[in-house]
């Protein structure tokens, strides 16, 4: 650094920051700009030969009136995916943080473990897990639970397991790192002074976890709230998300302009979401 100070004087921290600027315009502020001019443009045009730009804000209202049971549908089973996973989660990251000892760094790599594997073959397994002649359904339908003509598969069920799984290692590495940094002295001050253990857990530890919660469930949440592949899979016409609709609009249809403004529609909304929930949780540091 400082010899590029010497050779740049002031310019020098531009050009460290230049192939970084240059990654982000091609590949996150030009394609911003292309979906937003598309999500304006005619829908009488067709991909072949182009769309002409219009303005035609009647894009968006049309997307809106034809697709937000698909919207709310979306952010109820992210939610629902982000309040388990943070049940969960929390659990085991208080587990590896504070009683794992030299099992620590074992029950780390089986967290990550998932990654090693493809997403779709992951959801494939629970594909199987969840099939009407599997095992699963049998012992449930066995143990009363489920009645004879009962499934999980076609679910919504099925979809938000499956999205409490994928995304369950995003809330768990956020929430062990804040916990780990937490000094286990101040657990042991607030015993001492006659704390109980839910009230050393309420004034102590959960506050001081907060960034880690706030950050896990915004990695959970957000990806959860735009995935197409767990109800894709795991799901049926009835329980598709918004990521599908987005998917088969571009793709089935090849209607890019409903498509782009759809995609505008549900990034305007979690930018929304994620900007009040950071700041009612009081963690505007972590933007």
């Amino acid at each position: 650094m400082a010899s590029l100070q010497r050779v740049f004087g002031k310019n020098a921290a531009y050009l460290l920051i230049g192939p970084a600027a240059i990654w982000l315009a091609l590949f996150f502020l030009f394609p911003m700009l292309s979906l937003l001019t598309t999500s304006l443009s005619d829908p009488a045009g067709n991909p072949i030969t182009g769309y002409d730009l219009t303005w035609r804000i009647q894009n968006y209202l049309e997307a809106l009136g034809d697709y937000w049971p698909y919207l709310l549908r979306s952010l109820l089973y992210a939610g629902i995916a982000t309040v388990l996973c943070l049940v969960l989660g929390y659990v085991l990251a208080y587990a590896i943080a504070f009683k794992a000892g030299r099992w620590k760094t074992v029950m780390l790599v089986l967290v990550i473990a998932p990654f090693f594997t493809s997403f779709l073959v992951r959801t494939l397994s629970w594909k199987l897990i969840l099939a009407d002649n599997g095992w699963l359904v049998e012992t449930l339908k066995a143990l009363w639970i489920l009645p004879e003509d009962g499934r999980l598969l076609a679910t919504p069920i099925a979809v938000v397991a499956g999205l409490t799984y994928n995304f369950l290692p995003f809330m768990i590495l956020p929430l062990y790192t804040s916990l780990e940094k937490i000094d286990p002295k101040l657990n042991e001050a607030a015993a001492d002074l006659y704390a109980s253990p839910f009230q050393r857990f309420a004034k102590v530890i959960w506050p001081l976890s907060l960034p880690g919660v706030v950050g896990g469930t915004l990695l959970t949440f957000i990806p959860a709230t735009g995935d197409y592949i767990n109800a894709e899979l795991l799901g049926s016409p009835n329980t598709q998300m918004v990521g599908n609709k987005i998917q088969a609009l571009f793709t089935t249809a090849s209607d890019y302009p409903h498509a782009s403004a759809l995609s505008v529609i549900l990034m305007v909304m979690i930018v929304a979401m994620v900007l009040y929930y950071v700041r009612k949780a009081g963690t505007e540091d972590l933007l």
